[in-house]
């Protein structure tokens, strides 16, 4: 087997074990409560979605079928290509851990629940939005083991737009607990544990 088409297989399986995972947390902390996503602001709202799809379509096929992604290969030795997956198995068992600590206060948006609580363990101990931690353990890592620069582009905009969109995330978690979210700032990072 080449290492293009293990590196696919490994893709493929990473897709085939968390995706079904982040659905069923997601599902399961469906209230059925409508949240207002406008609050995210228009061009945040729009352009984050589009460079999800964007990678998220480019990964897809190039597990499918790699040459209709090959415009954008980059050569990457063997080492790098498998440092990407130990990235990629981290990001994976973070989100898993992120999941099962957030619990019913999971929302694809800034927007807090009637019923939101504030979750201060398992990661969120250590970082405010592990939810984007690992989503950039997980773009690297996909980049790395594809070895495609596009992948890496469309992840960094994705990233940068989420970084951007945590401000008024913030806002209304402040808003939402005051002090309380005031100190929990102040002992925690925002995407990587405070030393």
């Amino acid at each position: 087997m080449s290492d293009d088409r293990l590196f696919r297989l490994i893709l493929l399986a990473g897709f085939v074990i968390f995706m079904p995972i982040g659905i069923y947390h997601r599902l399961k902390a469906h209230t059925g409560e409508k949240l207002d996503r406008r609050q995210e602001g228009l061009f945040i709202l729009v352009t984050l979605r589009l460079a999800g799809v964007a990678g998220m379509t480019g990964l897809i096929a190039y597990v499918i079928n790699p040459a209709s992604m090959a415009w954008a290969a980059v050569p990457l030795p063997v080492w790098l290509r498998w440092m990407g997956v130990g990235l990629c198995l981290i990001a994976g068992l973070l989100l898993v851990w992120m999941f099962r600590s957030l619990g019913r206060n999971l929302t694809d948006t800034v927007v807090t629940r009637k019923e939101h609580t504030l979750v201060t363990v398992g990661p969120y101990r250590w970082v405010r939005h592990p939810l984007y931690s690992s989503a950039a353990l997980a773009i690297a890592g996909n980049s790395l083991v594809a070895a495609n620069w596009f992948f890496f582009v469309a992840g960094c905009v994705a990233f940068l737009l989420l970084v951007i969109r945590t401000r008024k995330e913030e806002e209304n978690l402040i808003a939402r607990f005051g002090d309380e979210y005031r100190k929990y700032m102040q002992r925690t990072g925002r995407f990587v544990p405070r030393w």
